[in-house]
């Protein structure tokens, strides 16, 4: 089946079937966004992770229903404007639970910089050479702070 076919499968859905749906995902992502939020918070960024997959497939599932929706917005005021008001809400709180992710995603990526910056730091001053060079102090080499480590800021 092409992609246009499935948009189209999709649009040609009853009203309050393409709404559940939209409902059914938009639930299966806020909650996979909350398991990671807790998951961070925790500090379990492996088992975090983990959840990005279905996180990724969800929010795909997700968008895909959400434009069709837009798509068949008049269509579905008239058929099942009570399952559109409910879905609103949902999104609603979709926004609230990413801002949440977002934040401690961002505060994750934050203190996993400043650990892995004061490691550096500190192997770096422990291959440090410990004698005096000719001005009478302590030879200091500035690349050598971070000499075999690597700061992956992609998070």
């Amino acid at each position: 089946m092409t992609a246009a076919a499935r948009l189209a499968a999709i649009d040609s859905l009853p009203a309050t079937e393409l709404c559940g749906r939209a409902e059914t995902a938009l639930a299966a992502l806020v909650d996979v966004m909350n398991q990671e939020t807790v998951l961070l918070r925790a500090g379990h960024l492996r088992q975090a992770g983990q959840l990005t997959p279905d996180k990724t497939r969800l929010a795909q599932d997700y968008v895909t229903l959400a434009r069709a929706i837009q798509r068949q917005n008049q269509r579905l005021a008239l058929e099942a404007p009570a399952a559109l008001e409910h879905l609103r809400t949902g999104h609603d709180r979709l926004a609230t639970q990413m801002a949440e992710n977002l934040r401690v995603l961002a505060t994750a990526k934050t203190v996993t910089e400043d650990v892995l910056t004061d490691v550096a730091k500190t192997v770096g001053q422990q291959d440090r050479a410990k004698t005096y060079g000719t001005a009478g102090r302590v030879a200091q080499d500035p690349n050598a702070a971070a000499r075999g480590i690597a700061i992956n800021r992609a998070l």
